[in-house]
């Protein structure tokens, strides 16, 4: 045996290989997700459900919620169903799923219907994705549904939408970490159909929702929003796989957004831009401040500035990386290669009538080293001139 076999293991090779053995022993987590309420996510999750159960699999149902729709209600004949926490709340006994008896009964697969609910005052935790994080972290893989509005990242979007607040919310990294994400898609027209015919709510229902949450407009703007999520996912996934298999020299194959963050005021509006572009790529921007020494040595008010522009680029949704480097331009080339970057966002400043030279140099320096990105240098428009 040679010295490097008999070598013992150092303490971050210990831990990442308990990090790995956890990792595989967590149960996967498939999701279907649509536009909205009444698309077929909880039909098709029971379906699923029977699949596996006629595969052998050991199937229970931790929470299902079927509204009243008698096809779906059809579906839970021939599956155990856990039975349910009794909790009470106001004089008013609530039912929510019992995360502590689906446990216990460790099945290999649990259903596990509206991810993003908020549980009653007084259950053990206040949201559902928690109960399935604990039923995960026991190795019982989970079967959900959500819809795209309770989506973090799009809920004050859809809010504007359809112009009510949407008070439960998923974080997005759920929907991102699962192992398959679906899309149940209908048309909205199809859907109003069906809302029309009774088979999503009651006929004294049926009217006010189709007058008010799903109009026509308002569905499309949904079906835009779940397709959108559901593109990134795949793309993020996909880039991912590249990654692992070595293949990162290869061109992109999807579309990603960088933008740099520094103390100028211009990086504002850059941020903004570079956020707007990647909502329209169906893809998330990374925010990114290079931190050489120059950076480090800034004096405190602007330090305060480039702060405030980190905060501005976490509210859009971005996601903020700090990157060392000798220099600017050494930075944005290094990190543009590791994270595939197909678009970089500078802000180009307008100082008494002339661009600085500043931004169009670095431009050029990471084109010579970068071809096939697409640079855009982002405005705020000329300053006053000076009296």
């Amino acid at each position: 045996m040679s010295l490097e076999d008999d070598r013992r293991p150092t303490g971050d090779e210990m831990l990442a290989r308990v990090a790995a053995e956890e990792r595989s022993a967590r149960g996967r987590l498939r999701l279907y997700t649509g536009m909205a309420p009444g698309v077929g996510k909880t039909y098709r999750m029971l379906e699923e459900g029977h699949r596996r159960l006629e595969r052998g699999t050991d199937v229970v149902v931790g929470y299902v919620e079927v509204h009243g729709r008698p096809r779906t209600q059809a579906l839970l004949a021939g599956l155990e169903i856990v039975p349910r926490l009794h909790v009470e709340y106001q004089g008013v006994t609530v039912e929510e799923m019992d995360t502590d008896a689906v446990i216990t009964r460790h099945p290999a697969v649990a259903l596990v219907d509206e991810l993003a609910h908020t549980n009653v005052p007084g259950s053990p935790r206040e949201k559902r994705w928690q109960d399935v994080e604990l039923i995960r972290d026991a190795g019982i893989d989970v079967i959900s549904t959500c819809n795209v509005q309770h989506l973090e990242s799009v809920a004050d979007a859809v809010a504007t939408i359809v112009g009510a607040p949407v008070n439960e919310r998923l974080p997005d990294r759920i929907v991102e970490e699962a192992d398959e994400v679906e899309l149940v898609d209908m048309s909205p027209h199809a859907l109003r159909q069906r809302i029309r015919h009774g088979n999503v709510y009651p006929p004294e229902r049926a009217r006010l929702a189709l007058d008010r949450f799903f109009t026509e407009p308002n569905l499309t703007a949904l079906r835009e929003l779940a397709l959108r999520f559901v593109t990134r996912a795949v793309d993020e996934q996909l880039e991912g796989i590249v990654s692992d298999q070595g293949m990162s020299r290869l061109r992109p194959v999807s579309e990603r957004v960088l933008a740099l963050v520094d103390e100028r005021p211009v990086t504002r509006r850059a941020l903004h831009r570079g956020a707007a572009l990647a909502t329209a790529l169906g893809t998330r921007m990374i925010a990114a401040v290079i931190e050489t020494p120059a950076v480090e040595r800034l004096p405190f008010d602007q330090a305060r500035n480039l702060q405030e522009h980190l905060d501005y680029a976490t509210d859009l949704g971005a996601d903020v990386i700090r990157h060392p480097a000798r220099d600017l331009v050494t930075g944005l080339v290094e990190l543009a290669r590791a994270q595939r970057i197909t678009h970089l966002m500078l802000g180009r400043e307008v100082r008494r009538g002339l661009s600085s030279p500043f931004t169009a140099d670095v431009a050029d320096q990471v084109l010579r080293q970068l071809p096939d990105l697409e640079v855009h240098l982002v405005s705020a428009g000329p300053a006053p001139a000076e009296a």
